[in-house]
């Protein structure tokens, strides 16, 4: 590729009226509408009435919100990306960054739950929609995590270090998926920096499978965590709501214990990544190898609250020759071990292997770190937390367009979504009081647009 003119044959000019940079922004708003987003925002969060105006029309201020993340805004300042060009015919009531901004700030903690009404719902309505969770009448895994999200200077309210040793805010995410399809964000929370991974896990999960059903979860529902999420009250949260679990286990004394009376001739080779199939064998030649025992955890607690259940245990060669953990003794000389408290129904390798997949809700985090959680933009810790959950909501929104285009879209990440369908440039004619998106020829993505596009402006089913 080379440039066609001459330097000086070449200008530039922000002068044309009719144009926007995001033309995919209509079809999804459309959806959010057809949702019904402005009426519960208007039902649910009820800001108390200022005279600036602050707390009026928080749907349309929602909308702008929304429709800034979803266009790939992470800050404040950045919603100014909604008023250019067009944007005003194609859309009204637009609100000002400064604007938003001090709608967010004027959120309590009260405010910000009447929010996490708003997305919960929307949720369910995005589900009944469109294919969002397809097979979630016969499986749904509910995957439950945390991670840091890094401030910078003294302004910020909450901040503080936690377990990673990086100065910032504390998110803790709920995400829902089935085996066919991506996953979404069910529920989140900002918690205060230093805050303990395990804070409020317990009423965080039984919030998060009381989502997932309500956005069709009839089936059954498996809660997948890591070790920072493994104590009694977790587990009892599942078991009150008649959901799975499978949670990885810290390395005590009675879990090494347990281990170490499992019997060598009960250790089956698995498929782990990087393993090599033996053709002669007809076997795979992998250092990672599964057992299973029964194990009752929490025996420190009142009976009530044991369980007796699965322990199924990964062991992995060592690569290195550097110190083993301490404590772990001549047993764990050679193999790294890993293990799942778990009550699954599945076979050995079925449970591990759907185990291991946890690591899906890893992938949610980046995936909305690098979209509009990439900032806890506002001093303030209930406007970042609204913003967390504004975060969510337009995840969310994304990922329903996504499954109304493709399949490949269905299952690709945000910023995928959003390159192929929503920042797509266009020209905006009226005729006939009639708009006309006018786009670019040969788009690669012509075809996923154009059934996003008509999905979502076709009459509504009737009852």
């Amino acid at each position: 590729m080379q440039s066609s003119h001459a330097a000086a044959a070449v200008s530039s000019a922000f002068d044309d009226p009719n144009l926007i940079a995001y033309g995919g922004l209509g079809p999804v708003v459309r959806l959010a509408e057809r949702c019904g987003l402005p009426a519960l925002a208007d039902e649910h969060i009820h800001l108390p009435p200022s005279k600036d105006g602050t707390g009026a029309f928080p749907a349309a201020k929602l909308m702008s919100r929304v429709g800034g993340m979803v266009a790939g805004a992470d800050s404040i300042e950045d919603m100014d990306r909604l008023r250019h060009g067009a944007m005003p015919r194609l859309f009204t009531a637009v609100r000002a960054p400064s604007t938003l901004g001090s709608f967010l700030r004027s959120f309590t903690h009260g405010h910000v739950k009447q929010l996490h009404a708003v997305a919960r719902r929307l949720l369910s309505r995005l589900a009944a929609h469109t294919p969002l969770l397809p097979g979630a009448d016969q499986v749904a895994h509910v995957d439950i995590d945390d991670t840091i999200r890094r401030t910078h200077g003294y302004a910020k309210q909450g901040t503080g270090y936690g377990y990673s040793k990086v100065k910032g805010l504390n998110a803790l995410l709920g995400v829902v998926s089935t085996p066919p399809a991506a996953p979404v964000i069910a529920a989140t929370r900002l918690r205060k920096g230093p805050s303990n991974s395990a804070r409020g896990a317990a009423a965080f999960v039984a919030e998060t499978i009381r989502t997932a059903r309500a956005c069709g979860a009839s089936g059954l529902p498996v809660v997948r965590a890591d070790s920072a999420f493994y104590g009694a009250d977790v587990v009892g949260a599942c078991r009150s709501l008649n959901a799975r679990f499978s949670i990885t286990v810290r390395m005590n004394a009675s879990v090494k214990a347990a281990i170490a009376g499992i019997d060598d001739d009960a250790w089956t080779a698995i498929k782990y990544p990087q393993a090599v199939w033996d053709e002669e064998g007809q076997c795979w030649i992998s250092d990672a190898e599964i057992a299973e025992t029964t194990y009752t955890a929490f025996t420190s607690k009142p009976k009530n609250q044991q369980v007796t259940a699965r322990l199924i245990v990964r062991r992995v060669k060592r690569l290195g020759t550097g110190a083993h953990p301490a404590g772990q003794g001549t047993l764990f000389d050679t193999w790294r071990y890993h293990a799942a408290f778990t009550d699954s129904p599945l076979s050995l390798k079925d449970a591990e292997r759907d185990h291991r997949r946890h690591a899906v809700v890893e992938q949610v985090i980046a995936d909305i770190k690098n979209s509009a959680f990439a900032h806890a933009p506002s001093g303030h810790f209930q406007a970042n937390a609204a913003w967390l959950r504004l975060a969510a909501l337009a995840h969310n929104l994304t990922r329903a367009a996504g499954t109304l285009a493709s399949a490949f879209h269905a299952r690709a990440t945000t910023a995928t979504i959003r390159d192929h369908l929503i920042n797509v440039p266009a020209r905006l004619a009226r005729s006939a009081r009639r708009l006309t998106l006018h786009l670019p020829e040969r788009w690669p993505w012509s075809e996923d647009f154009s059934q996003l596009f008509r999905t979502v402006h076709a009459p509504p089913p009737t009852a």
